[in-house]
C-alpha cells in the first residue's frame, strides 16, 4: 500500500514543470480555478514536493535540485569533469556559478509556492475540510524544510513571511534575517505542522508525504545545526552585521542550544521508539542475524521500520554511477560506469571487525600483502589485499574494491570486478567511465534489476537521529549514560563491539567521546549526503576537505603496482567555503543583501 501514493506522486512530479508553478495568470478567475478542483490542487501540491532534492542524481544538480554533497566531501570523487562537486573540490566556483543560483532559486520557488498554496487551498470545492487541513500542514512542513535546506548551505537567509509575495513585487529592500530568527521561524512552523499532522497516517497512500515524525525530525536537525560551532559563537563571521548593527550570526557561544537539540532528539525517540521506528535488522538464509544484510538493506528495503522519510527514486542515474563498467559484458543490468569513486580517506575510516580504527595498534590491521578471504557478500574465499581483510560489515556494504564479486548475479552469473588499469572496470577499458581512485561506491546499490524505478530514496532514518542525540548530549551533559547506550546500539546493529565490550575502552573524556561520535557518523552515514554538512557545521572543512586526497594507483600498468596509495587530487577548501555565497544576481538586484564572508 505504501507505494500507491508514490506511484501517483511520481506521475505528477514528471507531469509538472516550473511554468505551472511560477505562472502568474492575467485573469484572476483562471488562477482561482487552479484551486477549485482537487485534481488541480493535488497537481499543485505535487509540484511543491518536486522541489525536494533527488540526491541520488548528483550528476545533474540543476535538473534534479540535488547538491554535490558526496563528491564535494572527502568521501568520494566523480570521474566526470562536468560534475559540480569537482569544481568545488578545486575551489573553482563563486557567487556567479549557475548551480549556486539554481539551488537557491529552487528552494525559494518552493517556499513561494507553498505560501500560495496555503493561502488558496480553501477554495477547493471538492476537498473535504480534513483534507484541506492536511494539505495546509503538508505545505507548511515543506516550506520549513526548504528553509532548512537553505540555512544549512547559506546560513542566515531572507524570511519571506507566510504571505505569498507577488511575482512583480519590489524585493530590493529585503534583508537577511539573523540565523537565530531563521531557526526560530523554522522550528515554530515545524511545531505547528507536526501538531496539525498528528493522528494522520504516514504510510499507505500517505507514504512519502510530510508527516508529524518528519517535521519533528527536521526540527531536531535545525536545532543541531544552530548549536554547532559554525553558527554558535563563530568569530569568523563577526563582520556580517546589518546596517542596524545586528550580528547575523551570534558571536557568543550558547551551550543551551545543544540542550535544545538533545531535548528535541530525545522527544522524537520517546514518542516513536519503540513502536513506530526501530533500527533495521535482518537475518540471513539460516535465520542468523546478519549485520551485513542489515546495514546494506536498510537503504534498499522500501519503507522499512528505520526510514523516517524517503523520496521517489525517479531517474536512476545513481545506479549507473556505482555499477562497474565490466568490459566485455553486454548485459545492461551489470554494466555501468563505476564513476562514483570512494577516496582512500573514506576507505580508511571504516573500523576493523573488532570495532577498532585501523590506526589502533590492537586493531589487527595489515597495510600490505594478500590473504585468502571470504567477504560477507561472497560465497568463497578470494585473494584480497590485506587492507580490505577483516573490516567491519559496513565496509563491505560501502566499497567495491579490486577482485571483488559484483552484487547483481541474477542475470549474468558471477562477475569479478577488476578496477586496476587493465582490469574489466579499469581506466584502459573505461575511456571516460572508470573509478579515479580504484574504489567504487557500493552503498545504496540494489541487487535486482538496475532499471527498477519503483523504489524510494531514503532521506532520513532513525540511526541519524540517534547519532544527533548523542552528539548534542555529549556537548551539554558529557557522561550521560544515554550517550553510550545509543552509540552502542548503532555499533551493535553494525556487528562490531560497543565501547566497554570485548576490551574496547569507553572514551574517557568529552573530547574523546566527541571523536568517537564523529567517527561513527562518518561510517554509519557514509554516502548519505551527511558528511559534507557535518564537517562544515563542525567548522572542520579546512582539516578534512583541503589538501591531497588519495586512492589506488589506477595508472599503474602492472596490477601489483595498483596497490600503491597515491594522490589523485589536491583539493582546495578555505574558511569561506563553510558557507555558500549568496548568488551574485540576487546581490545585484538587492543591494541590501549582505554577502557571506570571503565572497
Amino acid at each position: 500500500m505504501k507505494r500507491i501514493f508514490f506511484a501517483a506522486i511520481a506521475f505528477l512530479l514528471l507531469a509538472c514543470n516550473d511554468d505551472f508553478l511560477d505562472q502568474v495568470p492575467d485573469d484572476r478567475l483562471t488562477f482561482d480555478a487552479t484551486f477549485s478542483q482537487r485534481n488541480n490542487v493535488d497537481q499543485y501540491l505535487a509540484n511543491i514536493y518536486s522541489r525536494i532534492p533527488n540526491e541520488m542524481a548528483q550528476r545533474y544538480t540543476t535538473t534534479q535540485h540535488s547538491g554535490p554533497w558526496t563528491g564535494a566531501s572527502d568521501e568520494a570523487e566523480y570521474v566526470w569533469s562536468f560534475h559540480w562537486g569537482n569544481y568545488l573540490d578545486v575551489g573553482d566556483w563563486n557567487a556567479t556559478t549557475g548551480e549556486v543560483s539554481s539551488l537557491w532559486s529552487n528552494f525559494y520557488r518552493g517556499i513561494r509556492a507553498a505560501s500560495t498554496f496555503i493561502q488558496n487551498v480553501d477554495n477547493c470545492q471538492d476537498c473535504q475540510p480534513d483534507r484541506i487541513n492536511q494539505y495546509k500542514a503538508e505545505a507548511k512542513a515543506l516550506r520549513a524544510f526548504f528553509y532548512y535546506n537553505l540555512i544549512r548551505s547559506w546560513g542566515p537567509v531572507i524570511l519571506l513571511g507566510n504571505e505569498p509575495i507577488p511575482a512583480d513585487a519590489d524585493l530590493s529592500g529585503l534583508k537577511r534575517n539573523t540565523m537565530q530568527e531563521c531557526v526560530d521561524y523554522i522550528v515554530a512552523e515545524l511545531d505547528e505542522a507536526a501538531d496539525e499532522l498528528e493522528g494522520i497516517s504516514f504510510d499507505g497512500q500517505n507514504a512519502g508525504r510530510m508527516s508529524r515524525p518528519f517535521a519533528l525530525a527536521i526540527k531536531e536537525k535545525t536545532l543541531l545545526l544552530n548549536a554547532s560551532p559554525l553558527f554558535n559563537g563563530n568569530s569568523d563571521y563577526s563582520e556580517m552585521v546589518d546596517e542596524e548593527g545586528i550580528q547575523l550570526i551570534s558571536q557568543t557561544v550558547d551551550n543551551s542550544k545543544w540542550q535544545d537539540a538533545a531535548d528535541a532528539a530525545k522527544a522524537f525517540i520517546d514518542e516513536y521508539v519503540p513502536g513506530t521506528f526501530s533500527l533495521y535488522r535482518e537475518n540471513d538464509a539460516n535465520g542468523t542475524y546478519s549485520p551485513y544484510l542489515s546495514t546494506r538493506n536498510v537503504m534498499t528495503t522500501d519503507w522499512n521500520d528505520e526510514i523516517i522519510f524517503a523520496r521517489t527514486r525517479g531517474q536512476i542515474y545513481y545506479h549507473y554511477d556505482v555499477t562497474p563498467l565490466h568490459s566485455g559484458i553486454s548485459n545492461s543490468e551489470v554494466k555501468g560506469a563505476g564513476g562514483l569513486s570512494a577516496t582512500q580517506e573514506m576507505v580508511d575510516a571504516y573500523f576493523m571487525a573488532n570495532g577498532r580504527s585501523i590506526d589502533d595498534p590492537a586493531s589487527g590491521y595489515t597495510e600490505d600483502g594478500f590473504s585468502q578471504y571470504q567477504s560477507p557478500f561472497d560465497f568463497t574465499q578470494r585473494s584480497t589485499y590485506n587492507q580490505w581483510v577483516n573490516r567491519e560489515p559496513r565496509f563491505y556494504v560501502g566499497i567495491t574494491y579490486n577482485n571483488s564479486l559484483w552484487l547483481n548475479r541474477t542475470s549474468v552469473g558471477n562477475i569479478i570486478t577488476e578496477t586496476w588499469y587493465n582490469g574489466n572496470s579499469g581506466r584502459a577499458a573505461g575511456g571516460n567511465d572508470y573509478p579515479p581512485t580504484g574504489y567504487i561506491v557500493r552503498k545504496n546499490m540494489i541487487t535486482g534489476p538496475r532499471g527498477n524505478q519503483d523504489r524510494t530514496i531514503p532521506m532520513l532514518r532513525l540511526a541519524e537521529i540517534y547519532l544527533d542525540y548523542v552528539e548534542a548530549l555529549n556537548e551539554v551533559d558529557p557522561g550521560n549514560p544515554d550517550i553510550l547506550i545509543y552509540l552502542n546500539e548503532i555499533r551493535d546493529r553494525a556487528g562490531i563491539p560497543g565501547y566497554g565490550e570485548d576490551g574496547l575502552e569507553v572514551p574517557s573524556s568529552q573530547a574523546e567521546m566527541r571523536e568517537a561520535i564523529h567517527k561513527e557518523r562518518r561510517v554509519e552515514l557514509a554516502f548519505e549526503n551527511v558528511r559534507y554538512f557535518d564537517v562544515r557545521r563542525w567548522k572542520e572543512g579546512v582539516d578534512y576537505f583541503d589538501g591531497p586526497k588519495h586512492g589506488m594507483d589506477i595508472n599503474a600498468p602492472q596490477e601489483v603496482d595498483f596497490y600503491n596509495v597515491v594522490e589523485f587530487e589536491n583539493r582546495v577548501f578555505d574558511l569561506r567555503h563553510h558557507l555558500f555565497p549568496i548568488p551574485q544576481d540576487e546581490i545585484n538586484a538587492n543591494p541590501a543583501l549582505i554577502q557571506n564572508t570571503g565572497w
